[in-house]
């Protein structure tokens, strides 16, 4: 599935978490997916566990944050 595709699947609704980018407008956001991720869950075990999700969802949020993270330059700022 492509870039574009998977972005489609990340939803921004001000009546669902706090307009925080949700997963297909549920109530699972991409801050947590990547919480869950980064705790150390693997795909299957978030999949089980959450059994509304699919794997091109946790796809998406991937994408999501790879994309968010694509800057031009870092400037240090002087403390």
């Amino acid at each position: 599935m492509k870039s574009e595709e998977l972005l489609k699947r990340i939803t921004l609704n001000p009546k669902v978490c706090f307009g925080k980018p949700t997963i297909r407008n549920l109530r699972y956001s991409v801050e947590w997916m990547l919480d869950l991720l980064a705790s150390g869950m693997t795909n299957e075990e978030i999949l089980a566990d959450y059994e509304d999700l699919e794997r091109e969802d946790i796809l998406a949020c991937l994408t999501f944050a790879s994309v968010l993270t694509r800057v031009k330059s870092i400037h240090k700022i002087a403390a």
